[in-house]
Protein backbone atom coordinates (compact mmCIF):
# COMPACT_ATOMS: atom_id res chain seq x y z
CA UNK A 1 0.00 0.00 0.00
CA UNK A 2 2.74 2.46 1.15
CA UNK A 3 4.51 1.94 -2.25
CA UNK A 4 1.50 2.26 -4.45
CA UNK A 5 0.39 5.71 -2.51
CA UNK A 6 4.13 7.09 -3.22
CA UNK A 7 3.34 7.37 -6.46
CA UNK A 8 0.99 8.89 -6.39
CA UNK A 9 1.56 11.14 -3.96
CA UNK A 10 4.48 12.23 -5.93
CA UNK A 11 2.36 12.75 -9.32
CA UNK A 12 0.07 15.42 -7.42
CA UNK A 13 3.54 17.42 -6.00
CA UNK A 14 4.33 17.98 -9.78
CA UNK A 15 1.36 18.43 -10.99
CA UNK A 16 0.52 21.35 -7.77
CA UNK A 17 4.27 22.72 -8.73
CA UNK A 18 3.66 22.73 -11.87
CA UNK A 19 0.44 24.97 -11.88
CA UNK A 20 2.30 27.04 -9.46
CA UNK A 21 4.45 27.64 -12.17
CA UNK A 22 1.99 28.65 -14.56
CA UNK A 23 0.23 30.91 -12.10
CA UNK A 24 3.51 32.84 -11.15
CA UNK A 25 4.39 33.27 -14.98
CA UNK A 26 0.78 34.09 -15.72
CA UNK A 27 1.03 36.93 -13.10
CA UNK A 28 4.28 37.91 -13.94
CA UNK A 29 3.02 38.23 -17.81
CA UNK A 30 -0.24 40.50 -17.01
CA UNK A 31 2.36 42.63 -14.61
CA UNK A 32 4.50 43.57 -17.84
CA UNK A 33 1.11 43.92 -19.74
CA UNK A 34 0.26 46.27 -17.67
CA UNK A 35 3.29 47.93 -17.03
CA UNK A 36 4.29 48.40 -21.00
CA UNK A 37 1.19 49.68 -21.79
CA UNK A 38 0.41 53.09 -23.60
CA UNK A 39 -2.95 53.54 -21.68
CA UNK A 40 -3.16 55.00 -18.33
CA UNK A 41 -3.67 53.23 -14.80
CA UNK A 42 -5.61 54.74 -12.44
CA UNK A 43 -2.85 55.01 -9.84
CA UNK A 44 -1.53 58.46 -8.97
CA UNK A 45 2.00 57.10 -9.57
CA UNK A 46 1.47 56.21 -13.16
CA UNK A 47 1.47 59.12 -14.29
CA UNK A 48 5.37 60.03 -13.46
CA UNK A 49 6.39 57.60 -16.34
CA UNK A 50 3.08 57.23 -18.83
CA UNK A 51 1.24 59.39 -20.52
CA UNK A 52 -1.18 62.07 -18.30
CA UNK A 53 -4.69 60.34 -17.51
CA UNK A 54 -7.10 63.28 -19.88
CA UNK A 55 -8.00 62.17 -23.29
CA UNK A 56 -6.07 63.54 -25.76
CA UNK A 57 -7.72 66.58 -27.94
CA UNK A 58 -7.52 65.30 -31.16
CA UNK A 59 -8.31 61.74 -32.88
CA UNK A 60 -4.67 61.43 -33.72
CA UNK A 61 -2.92 59.30 -32.04
CA UNK A 62 -1.06 60.50 -28.50
CA UNK A 63 2.89 60.19 -29.15
CA UNK A 64 4.92 57.83 -26.68
CA UNK A 65 7.46 58.78 -24.30
CA UNK A 66 10.52 58.24 -25.13
CA UNK A 67 11.89 54.58 -25.37
CA UNK A 68 15.24 55.63 -24.85
CA UNK A 69 17.82 58.46 -22.63
CA UNK A 70 19.38 59.62 -25.74
CA UNK A 71 15.76 60.88 -26.87
CA UNK A 72 15.55 63.04 -23.85
CA UNK A 73 19.26 64.01 -22.86
CA UNK A 74 19.88 64.94 -26.54
CA UNK A 75 17.11 67.43 -27.00
CA UNK A 76 17.64 70.29 -28.98
CA UNK A 77 18.89 73.30 -27.03
CA UNK A 78 15.93 75.67 -26.37
CA UNK A 79 15.61 78.88 -27.73
CA UNK A 80 18.31 81.86 -26.60
CA UNK A 81 16.91 83.43 -23.48
CA UNK A 82 16.91 87.40 -23.14
CA UNK A 83 18.90 87.83 -20.50
CA UNK A 84 22.98 87.82 -20.91
CA UNK A 85 24.55 84.42 -21.49
CA UNK A 86 26.58 84.36 -18.28
CA UNK A 87 30.18 82.17 -18.11
CA UNK A 88 31.45 79.32 -15.75
CA UNK A 89 35.32 79.70 -15.81
CA UNK A 90 37.95 77.54 -14.23
CA UNK A 91 41.20 79.60 -12.98
CA UNK A 92 44.01 76.67 -13.35
CA UNK A 93 47.57 77.02 -11.33
CA UNK A 94 49.93 75.46 -9.76
CA UNK A 95 52.93 76.80 -7.42
CA UNK A 96 53.85 80.54 -7.58
CA UNK A 97 50.41 81.23 -9.57
CA UNK A 98 48.44 82.49 -6.57
CA UNK A 99 49.28 86.36 -7.23
CA UNK A 100 48.77 85.82 -11.05
CA UNK A 101 45.23 83.73 -10.41
CA UNK A 102 43.97 86.51 -8.14
CA UNK A 103 44.91 89.08 -11.00
CA UNK A 104 43.29 87.40 -13.68
CA UNK A 105 40.06 86.79 -11.36
CA UNK A 106 39.28 90.18 -10.96
CA UNK A 107 39.87 90.98 -14.56
CA UNK A 108 37.11 88.47 -15.25
CA UNK A 109 35.07 89.10 -13.04
CA UNK A 110 31.45 89.51 -13.41
CA UNK A 111 28.62 88.43 -10.56
CA UNK A 112 26.46 86.64 -12.91
CA UNK A 113 29.10 84.11 -13.87
CA UNK A 114 30.51 81.27 -12.21
CA UNK A 115 34.38 81.01 -10.88
CA UNK A 116 36.55 77.88 -9.52
CA UNK A 117 40.09 78.28 -8.69
CA UNK A 118 42.21 75.35 -8.52
CA UNK A 119 45.87 75.75 -7.40
CA UNK A 120 46.97 72.17 -7.70
CA UNK A 121 48.64 70.01 -4.94
CA UNK A 122 52.37 70.88 -5.93
CA UNK A 123 51.04 74.74 -4.71
CA UNK A 124 51.48 74.79 -0.70
CA UNK A 125 48.07 74.65 1.46
CA UNK A 126 48.95 78.23 2.74
CA UNK A 127 48.37 79.33 -1.07
CA UNK A 128 45.16 77.70 -0.96
CA UNK A 129 44.22 78.99 2.21
CA UNK A 130 45.52 82.86 1.20
CA UNK A 131 43.44 82.24 -1.82
CA UNK A 132 40.59 81.47 -0.44
CA UNK A 133 40.78 84.21 2.70
CA UNK A 134 41.06 86.76 -0.25
CA UNK A 135 37.86 85.93 -1.80
CA UNK A 136 36.23 85.68 1.73
CA UNK A 137 37.50 89.14 2.55
CA UNK A 138 37.11 90.76 -0.97
CA UNK A 139 33.22 92.98 -0.69
CA UNK A 140 32.01 91.86 -3.97
CA UNK A 141 33.30 88.01 -4.27
CA UNK A 142 31.96 87.13 -1.23
CA UNK A 143 28.43 88.79 -1.48
CA UNK A 144 28.19 87.19 -4.75
CA UNK A 145 29.07 84.04 -3.59
CA UNK A 146 30.01 83.16 -6.83
CA UNK A 147 33.81 81.98 -6.48
CA UNK A 148 34.95 79.08 -5.43
CA UNK A 149 38.78 77.60 -4.03
CA UNK A 150 39.53 73.91 -4.48
CA UNK A 151 40.60 73.06 -0.89
CA UNK A 152 41.23 69.28 -1.68
CA UNK A 153 43.78 69.81 -5.00
CA UNK A 154 44.15 67.90 -7.65
CA UNK A 155 47.84 66.29 -8.42
CA UNK A 156 48.69 67.61 -11.96
CA UNK A 157 51.49 66.51 -14.18
CA UNK A 158 52.24 68.52 -16.93
CA UNK A 159 51.12 67.45 -20.82
CA UNK A 160 49.46 64.16 -18.98
CA UNK A 161 45.86 62.81 -18.54
CA UNK A 162 45.42 64.76 -14.88
CA UNK A 163 44.91 68.16 -16.48
CA UNK A 164 41.83 66.85 -18.49
CA UNK A 165 40.40 65.20 -15.29
CA UNK A 166 41.28 68.28 -13.66
CA UNK A 167 39.12 69.93 -16.30
CA UNK A 168 36.42 67.60 -15.93
CA UNK A 169 36.07 68.02 -12.19
CA UNK A 170 35.67 71.17 -12.48
CA UNK A 171 33.20 70.92 -15.02
CA UNK A 172 31.14 68.69 -12.64
CA UNK A 173 31.33 70.76 -10.15
CA UNK A 174 29.90 73.68 -12.22
CA UNK A 175 26.70 71.17 -12.92
CA UNK A 176 26.65 69.82 -9.54
CA UNK A 177 26.37 72.62 -7.24
CA UNK A 178 27.77 72.83 -3.90
CA UNK A 179 26.35 69.28 -3.05
CA UNK A 180 22.49 70.25 -4.14
CA UNK A 181 22.27 68.31 -7.37
CA UNK A 182 22.01 71.28 -9.09
CA UNK A 183 24.73 74.03 -10.39
CA UNK A 184 24.35 77.49 -11.17
CA UNK A 185 22.73 78.58 -14.42
CA UNK A 186 25.34 79.14 -16.73
CA UNK A 187 25.71 78.89 -20.77
CA UNK A 188 29.13 78.36 -21.68
CA UNK A 189 32.35 76.61 -19.78
CA UNK A 190 35.69 78.54 -19.85
CA UNK A 191 39.13 76.74 -18.92
CA UNK A 192 42.17 79.53 -18.63
CA UNK A 193 45.31 79.39 -16.84
CA UNK A 194 46.67 81.76 -14.45
CA UNK A 195 48.88 82.88 -16.96
CA UNK A 196 45.95 84.40 -19.40
CA UNK A 197 44.37 87.54 -19.44
CA UNK A 198 41.03 89.00 -20.52
CA UNK A 199 41.34 91.27 -23.90
CA UNK A 200 37.54 92.43 -23.37
CA UNK A 201 35.40 93.32 -20.67
CA UNK A 202 32.95 90.43 -19.23
CA UNK A 203 29.88 93.07 -21.00
CA UNK A 204 32.03 93.01 -24.16
CA UNK A 205 32.15 89.51 -24.48
CA UNK A 206 28.42 88.50 -22.49
CA UNK A 207 27.12 91.70 -25.18
CA UNK A 208 28.47 89.44 -28.43
CA UNK A 209 27.69 85.74 -27.48
CA UNK A 210 24.29 86.90 -26.57
CA UNK A 211 23.67 86.62 -30.04
CA UNK A 212 25.28 83.10 -30.56
CA UNK A 213 23.38 80.28 -30.65
CA UNK A 214 24.22 78.46 -27.49
CA UNK A 215 25.38 75.32 -28.20
CA UNK A 216 28.41 76.64 -30.11
CA UNK A 217 31.82 75.25 -29.07
CA UNK A 218 34.69 76.90 -29.69
CA UNK A 219 37.40 74.39 -30.00
CA UNK A 220 40.04 74.97 -32.34
CA UNK A 221 40.89 71.36 -34.54
CA UNK A 222 42.28 69.11 -36.82
CA UNK A 223 42.79 65.58 -37.79
CA UNK A 224 45.92 66.12 -39.94
CA UNK A 225 47.77 65.10 -36.64
CA UNK A 226 50.95 64.39 -38.83
CA UNK A 227 53.69 63.66 -36.57
CA UNK A 228 51.61 63.79 -33.69
CA UNK A 229 50.75 60.26 -34.77
CA UNK A 230 53.81 58.92 -33.93
CA UNK A 231 54.63 61.14 -31.06
CA UNK A 232 52.09 61.18 -29.22
CA UNK A 233 49.88 58.72 -30.50
CA UNK A 234 51.17 55.47 -30.62
CA UNK A 235 53.46 56.15 -27.81
CA UNK A 236 51.66 54.78 -24.29
CA UNK A 237 52.77 56.78 -21.61
CA UNK A 238 51.71 56.79 -17.42
CA UNK A 239 51.16 59.73 -15.69
CA UNK A 240 52.31 58.90 -12.29
CA UNK A 241 49.92 61.39 -10.56
CA UNK A 242 47.15 59.22 -11.27
CA UNK A 243 48.33 57.15 -8.34
CA UNK A 244 50.99 58.78 -6.53
CA UNK A 245 50.88 61.95 -3.75
CA UNK A 246 53.80 63.25 -5.06
CA UNK A 247 54.18 64.89 -8.41
CA UNK A 248 56.80 62.93 -10.75
CA UNK A 249 57.49 63.02 -15.04
CA UNK A 250 55.37 60.85 -17.05
CA UNK A 251 57.11 57.67 -17.98
CA UNK A 252 56.83 55.64 -20.80
CA UNK A 253 56.29 52.15 -21.93
CA UNK A 254 58.33 50.47 -24.50
CA UNK A 255 55.66 48.80 -26.32
CA UNK A 256 53.71 51.30 -29.04
CA UNK A 257 50.07 51.10 -30.14
CA UNK A 258 48.44 51.04 -33.32
CA UNK A 259 46.20 54.55 -34.26
CA UNK A 260 42.10 53.62 -32.55
CA UNK A 261 39.95 52.61 -35.16
CA UNK A 262 36.90 53.11 -33.59
CA UNK A 263 37.17 56.70 -33.35
CA UNK A 264 39.28 59.43 -35.45
CA UNK A 265 41.63 61.43 -33.50
CA UNK A 266 41.61 64.96 -33.31
CA UNK A 267 43.85 67.59 -31.69
CA UNK A 268 43.89 71.53 -31.29
CA UNK A 269 43.98 73.72 -28.33
CA UNK A 270 44.08 72.97 -25.00
CA UNK A 271 41.97 76.22 -24.34
CA UNK A 272 38.55 76.29 -25.56
CA UNK A 273 34.90 78.09 -24.69
CA UNK A 274 32.24 74.91 -24.43
CA UNK A 275 28.61 74.62 -24.35
CA UNK A 276 26.63 73.60 -21.49
CA UNK A 277 24.86 70.83 -23.52
CA UNK A 278 28.19 69.92 -24.43
CA UNK A 279 29.61 69.72 -21.04
CA UNK A 280 26.66 67.60 -19.75
CA UNK A 281 27.39 64.96 -22.87
CA UNK A 282 31.34 65.04 -21.17
CA UNK A 283 30.27 64.64 -17.70
CA UNK A 284 27.15 62.30 -18.34
CA UNK A 285 28.07 60.60 -21.78
CA UNK A 286 24.98 58.38 -22.46
CA UNK A 287 26.47 56.86 -25.40
CA UNK A 288 29.93 56.21 -23.18
CA UNK A 289 31.73 57.93 -26.19
CA UNK A 290 33.27 60.43 -23.57
CA UNK A 291 34.39 57.68 -20.97
CA UNK A 292 35.76 55.23 -24.69
CA UNK A 293 37.51 58.35 -25.24
CA UNK A 294 38.87 59.17 -21.91
CA UNK A 295 40.01 55.75 -21.47
CA UNK A 296 41.91 56.09 -24.58
CA UNK A 297 43.39 59.32 -23.72
CA UNK A 298 44.96 58.39 -20.66
CA UNK A 299 47.54 56.87 -21.89
CA UNK A 300 48.64 59.78 -24.84
CA UNK A 301 50.88 62.45 -24.41
CA UNK A 302 49.22 65.98 -23.95
CA UNK A 303 45.95 64.30 -23.92
CA UNK A 304 44.40 67.83 -23.27
CA UNK A 305 45.23 68.50 -26.99
CA UNK A 306 42.68 65.97 -28.13
CA UNK A 307 40.32 64.24 -26.06
CA UNK A 308 38.34 67.03 -25.87
CA UNK A 309 38.36 67.98 -29.70
CA UNK A 310 38.08 64.23 -30.35
CA UNK A 311 35.02 63.74 -28.81
CA UNK A 312 33.25 67.07 -30.37
CA UNK A 313 34.30 65.70 -33.50
CA UNK A 314 33.33 62.15 -33.32
CA UNK A 315 29.77 62.73 -31.95
CA UNK A 316 26.69 63.14 -33.99
CA UNK A 317 25.00 65.63 -31.58
CA UNK A 318 27.89 67.99 -31.87
CA UNK A 319 30.30 68.03 -34.07
CA UNK A 320 28.25 70.91 -36.28
CA UNK A 321 28.52 73.03 -33.19
CA UNK A 322 32.08 73.54 -33.58
CA UNK A 323 33.46 76.94 -34.47
CA UNK A 324 37.06 76.28 -34.92
CA UNK A 325 39.19 78.89 -32.77
CA UNK A 326 40.05 78.78 -29.45
CA UNK A 327 39.93 82.79 -29.38
CA UNK A 328 43.11 83.22 -27.48
CA UNK A 329 45.89 85.13 -28.74
CA UNK A 330 49.07 83.07 -28.60
CA UNK A 331 52.07 84.39 -30.29
CA UNK A 332 53.90 80.82 -31.44
CA UNK A 333 57.17 79.96 -33.19
CA UNK A 334 57.07 78.81 -36.77
CA UNK A 335 56.92 75.89 -36.61
CA UNK A 336 55.54 75.72 -32.94
CA UNK A 337 57.74 74.82 -30.47
CA UNK A 338 56.85 73.50 -27.08
CA UNK A 339 55.66 76.63 -24.99
CA UNK A 340 54.56 79.89 -26.77
CA UNK A 341 56.19 82.85 -26.39
CA UNK A 342 55.85 85.23 -22.92
CA UNK A 343 53.66 88.41 -24.31
CA UNK A 344 54.64 91.93 -23.71
CA UNK A 345 54.08 95.77 -25.01
CA UNK A 346 56.06 94.89 -28.14
CA UNK A 347 53.01 92.67 -29.18
CA UNK A 348 50.09 95.19 -28.00
CA UNK A 349 49.16 95.79 -31.85
CA UNK A 350 48.59 92.52 -32.32
CA UNK A 351 46.73 91.43 -29.62
CA UNK A 352 43.79 93.72 -30.18
CA UNK A 353 44.11 93.74 -33.85
CA UNK A 354 42.90 89.66 -33.40
CA UNK A 355 39.83 90.36 -31.64
CA UNK A 356 40.55 87.64 -29.72
CA UNK A 357 39.20 87.70 -25.97
CA UNK A 358 41.76 86.42 -24.46
CA UNK A 359 45.66 85.76 -24.47
CA UNK A 360 48.41 84.13 -23.25
CA UNK A 361 51.06 83.30 -22.04
CA UNK A 362 52.00 86.42 -19.81
CA UNK A 363 54.96 86.97 -17.61
CA UNK A 364 53.83 87.25 -13.66
CA UNK A 365 52.93 91.24 -13.27
CA UNK A 366 54.65 92.41 -16.95
CA UNK A 367 53.48 96.08 -17.80
CA UNK A 368 51.75 94.58 -20.39
CA UNK A 369 49.05 93.69 -17.92
CA UNK A 370 49.01 96.96 -16.41
CA UNK A 371 48.34 98.88 -19.76
CA UNK A 372 45.29 96.39 -20.55
CA UNK A 373 43.63 96.77 -17.13
CA UNK A 374 44.46 100.64 -17.93
CA UNK A 375 43.29 100.91 -21.53
CA UNK A 376 41.13 97.91 -22.12
CA UNK A 377 39.33 96.53 -18.90
CA UNK A 378 39.44 100.17 -17.11
CA UNK A 379 40.64 98.88 -14.13
CA UNK A 380 43.06 99.64 -11.59
CA UNK A 381 45.88 97.36 -11.81
CA UNK A 382 47.57 98.00 -7.88
CA UNK A 383 44.81 97.09 -5.88
CA UNK A 384 41.88 94.36 -5.28
CA UNK A 385 39.29 95.90 -7.71
CA UNK A 386 37.20 94.04 -10.28
CA UNK A 387 36.92 95.30 -13.92
CA UNK A 388 34.04 97.55 -14.01
CA UNK A 389 30.89 97.04 -16.06
CA UNK A 390 27.05 97.81 -16.27
CA UNK A 391 26.61 95.70 -13.24
CA UNK A 392 28.55 98.46 -10.71
CA UNK A 393 26.06 100.32 -8.35
CA UNK A 394 27.79 103.16 -8.93
CA UNK A 395 27.47 102.92 -12.92
CA UNK A 396 31.25 102.17 -13.44
CA UNK A 397 30.82 101.18 -16.70
CA UNK A 398 30.53 104.21 -18.48
CA UNK A 399 33.54 105.92 -17.12
CA UNK A 400 36.03 103.89 -16.56
CA UNK A 401 37.72 102.94 -13.03
CA UNK A 402 41.27 103.22 -13.67
CA UNK A 403 40.78 106.75 -11.48
CA UNK A 404 42.13 107.10 -8.03
CA UNK A 405 38.84 108.12 -6.05
CA UNK A 406 36.08 105.25 -4.43
CA UNK A 407 35.52 101.94 -6.12
CA UNK A 408 32.70 102.55 -8.09
CA UNK A 409 32.25 98.66 -8.20
CA UNK A 410 32.26 98.11 -4.37
CA UNK A 411 28.78 96.82 -4.82
CA UNK A 412 26.44 95.36 -7.28
CA UNK A 413 24.14 97.16 -8.62
CA UNK A 414 20.33 97.09 -8.82
CA UNK A 415 20.08 95.32 -12.56
CA UNK A 416 23.70 92.95 -12.76
CA UNK A 417 22.28 92.11 -16.07
CA UNK A 418 22.87 95.65 -17.41
CA UNK A 419 25.38 95.87 -20.22
CA UNK A 420 27.67 98.29 -20.97
CA UNK A 421 29.54 96.98 -23.59
CA UNK A 422 33.07 99.24 -25.36
CA UNK A 423 35.52 98.92 -28.02
CA UNK A 424 36.14 95.32 -27.11
CA UNK A 425 32.73 94.22 -28.71
CA UNK A 426 33.57 95.65 -31.63
CA UNK A 427 37.21 94.19 -32.06
CA UNK A 428 35.06 90.79 -30.92
CA UNK A 429 32.05 90.91 -32.82
CA UNK A 430 34.27 91.18 -36.15
CA UNK A 431 36.17 87.79 -35.11
CA UNK A 432 32.91 85.95 -34.58
CA UNK A 433 31.19 87.28 -37.77
CA UNK A 434 34.64 85.97 -39.19
CA UNK A 435 34.54 82.43 -37.76
CA UNK A 436 30.76 82.32 -38.41
CA UNK A 437 31.01 83.64 -42.11
CA UNK A 438 30.31 80.87 -44.79
CA UNK A 439 33.85 80.34 -45.80
CA UNK A 440 35.34 79.84 -42.73
CA UNK A 441 32.36 77.93 -40.20
CA UNK A 442 30.98 74.88 -42.01
CA UNK A 443 34.26 74.00 -44.13
CA UNK A 444 36.25 74.28 -41.18
CA UNK A 445 34.58 72.20 -39.35
CA UNK A 446 35.66 68.37 -37.99
CA UNK A 447 37.26 68.08 -41.40
CA UNK A 448 38.39 64.74 -41.50
CA UNK A 449 41.57 64.99 -43.91
CA UNK A 450 43.25 62.54 -46.32
CA UNK A 451 46.38 60.54 -44.81
CA UNK A 452 49.20 61.09 -46.47
CA UNK A 453 49.52 58.31 -48.95
CA UNK A 454 46.44 57.70 -49.38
Amino acid sequence: MESAACPARAAASVDLRWLLSVAAGGLFALLLLLATSPFPLPSSSSRLFLSPASRPTSSSPRPLPPLFVESTLSRPAPPAASLPPRFAYLISGSAGDAGMMRRCLLALYHPRNRYILHLDAEAPDADRAGLAAFVAAHPVLSAAGNVRVIEKANLVTYRGPTMVTTTLHAAAAFLWGEGRCRGADWDWFINLSASDYPLVTQDDLMHVFSKLPRDLNFIDHTSNISWKAFARAMPVIIDPALYMKTKGDLFWVPERRSLPTAFKLFTGSAWMVLSRPFVEYLIWGWDNLPRTVLMYYANFISSPEGYFHTVACNADAFRNTTVNSDLHFISWDNPPMQHPHHLTLADWDRMLASGAPFARKFPRDDPVLDRIDADVLGRRPSDATVAPGGWCAAGAGEGGGSGRGADPCAAVGDDAALLRPGPGAERLQRLVTSLLSEENFRPRQCVVEEEEGN
